[in-house]
């Protein structure tokens, strides 16, 4: 007779067999304080101008060689739970301001890290927590202080270039002039007056060959593709564009026809030759001069087309399909119908281009009311081209932060610097435990600078003692130099290197919220995973589980 053996007393008897559970602070927050410690140092050495990169092979064996942080969480599956909360934290600011992801990694992994020392020496997490939200009311305060600069105007490009430089900077070091100057007039040029900016209309083709300084900037689209007919340009012109195939229709139902003579199968065929020639004539004959389909033209509909001097151009994807209709104007027929002169799109060249040695279709918008405009990257491989997209996202996101909100504050470590200082004299006003808090909170600010002088390869303790002297002095724009002149320490507003006042406002935000989340788990409960036994790794894998 088998015996029943009771499962120990406590969590584990009401989970399944195999469920674990972790407790306390030993088992459960220093766990996970020393988790996110590790995360965040690992993508710390990305953050600034001079970060180094990481290569990373993804799950399907796609390759990335980049120093953004965003790409890095991205691709990296992170299954750590503590961990997750913050790279949920770091995607939650990418939603909001498309970068400084890097940012809220960096502050929320050294707040832990200054947590972990404030545990061992018996203040408890809820203190913890507590003191950390005062800091951070305290920061959100003094931040409005500090904006050093303030875009009213954004169509004027020079002064967009200036703000959008340094957000650049720090993903492609050397070539931010470059870049900003491509994105800065890629998105004056579709800002509309009313609505907000959309960051999906700047879109990027991206060219194999040549250099990154003959990429362009180009208002409309571009298309690596070719066309269908003979048909290779068209200006002035007219578009009708289709989501199903340019063809003969198909029956509806299947039917059997008895043909009796020769002539009766001719007749046949030439039935449906000229329905589809009277469908083409009838398109031609009201002007239009470009057809875009999104699936197959038929031979014979190519003839035609090609007969009545009609330009053909496929495309496969229905978003690129939809992004075109917006960009001339036009709407997506789902069949194969006369369009009206509403349903029309217009655009002033269509042209087929040779970019390198690779073929183009280009939709080519020179009124000012274009909505979309393309930014033609060229480079030498596609982890480069790969990585200037990302920069150049970056600098799309931050224009689409100075059309919001138009206020920067001083970039290179001095707003975290001012921060903190200003909060270690607060600090002392409180009577609690939180003033012990607040002072970490104080430190923690001092890992972005820090890191900023590690990854140039300065003395960080010093640079940032000599940035204090500084902001002691009254200049409370003074931040790292990574150029190393001056004792490491430069004027931030003066050498133009701005942040977004979003970007810092919501960094912080999310930071702190990740942080004390993290801080405020005391037990950690994972129940029996699901299915059966993990599917067996290939050969030559890495996966040894």
């Amino acid at each position: 007779m088998a015996l029943h053996i009771p499962k120990a007393p406590g969590i584990p008897q009401m989970l399944k067999e195999g469920a674990r559970m972790y407790s306390g602070l030993e088992e459960a927050v220093y766990r996970n304080i020393n988790a996110c410690k590790q995360f965040a140092q690992s993508v710390r050495s990305a953050y600034g101008p001079n970060g180094m990169n990481k290569m990373i092979i993804n799950h399907i064996d796609k390759q990335f060689v980049t120093s953004d942080a965003g790409t890095i969480i991205r691709e990296l599956d992170v299954e750590h739970p503590a961990a997750r909360l913050m790279v949920l934290a770091s995607q939650m600011q990418d939603a909001e301001v498309g970068d400084g992801t890097n940012f809220v990694i960096v502050i929320s992994g050294a707040l832990l890290e200054a947590a972990d020392e404030l545990l061992r020496l018996g203040v408890t997490t809820s203190e913890i927590a507590e003191g950390y939200e005062r800091a951070l009311d305290k920061c959100l305060e003094i931040l409005p202080e500090l904006v050093c600069h303030e875009i009213k105007d954004c169509k004027n490009v020079e002064e967009v270039i200036k703000c959008i430089k340094p957000a650049i900077m720090s993903k492609q070091y050397g070539n931010e002039d470059f870049i900003a100057s491509l994105v800065a007039r890629a998105s004056v040029a579709i800002l509309p007056d009313k609505t907000t900016f959309n960051v999906d209309n700047v879109r990027i083709c991206k060219i194999h060959g040549a250099g990154l300084l003959q990429s362009e900037v180009l208002s409309g689209m571009v298309f690596k593709r070719e066309v269908e007919g003979d048909v290779t340009s068209a200006s002035k012109a007219k578009i009708a564009i289709y989501s199903c195939p340019v063809d003969i229709t198909q029956t509806e139902t299947k039917g059997t026809v008895l043909i009796k003579s020769a002539d009766e199968l001719l007749n046949f065929s030439k039935g449906e030759e000229s329905l589809l020639e009277k469908q083409i004539k009838d398109i031609a004959d009201t002007g239009v001069k470009v057809i875009v389909a999104g699936a197959k033209f038929g031979d014979m509909a190519l003839h035609f087309l090609n007969k009545y001097g009609i330009m053909a151009v496929r495309l496969n994807s229905k978003f690129d399909l939809r992004r075109l209709a917006k960009t001339v104007n036009g709407v997506v027929l789902p069949r194969l119908t006369t369009p009206t002169a509403q349903e029309l799109g217009f655009c002033d060249i269509v042209r087929v281009d040779e970019v390198g040695d690779t073929r183009v279709v280009v939709f080519n918008m020179e009124s000012k009311e274009s909505r979309i405009s393309t930014v033609v990257i060229r480079g030498s491989t596609q982890n480069y081209m790969d990585d200037i997209e990302r920069a150049i996202d970056d600098g799309v996101n931050t224009f689409k932060g100075l059309a919001k909100d138009g206020r920067f504050v001083a970039g290179a470590g001095a707003t975290e610097i001012e921060l903190a200082q200003k909060l270690l004299q607060y600090a002392d006003t409180l009577p609690g435990l939180e003033q012990y808090a607040v002072r970490k909170f104080a430190v923690a600010l001092e890992s972005i600078p820090r890191a900023l002088a590690d990854n140039s390869g300065a003395n960080a303790t010093e640079v940032i003692n000599n940035i204090y002297k500084a902001h002691r002095e009254n200049n409370k724009y003074a931040g790292f130099d990574i150029d190393s002149e001056n004792n490491g320490v430069c004027d931030a507003k003066e050498k133009g290197i701005l942040d977004l006042y979003v970007l810092k406002y919501w960094g912080l935000k999310y930071a702190v919220g990740a942080a004390t989340t993290i801080l405020k788990v005391d037990q950690i409960i994972m129940a029996k995973r699901a299915g059966g036994p993990k599917a067996k790794a290939k050969a030559d894998s890495d996966d040894e589980s």
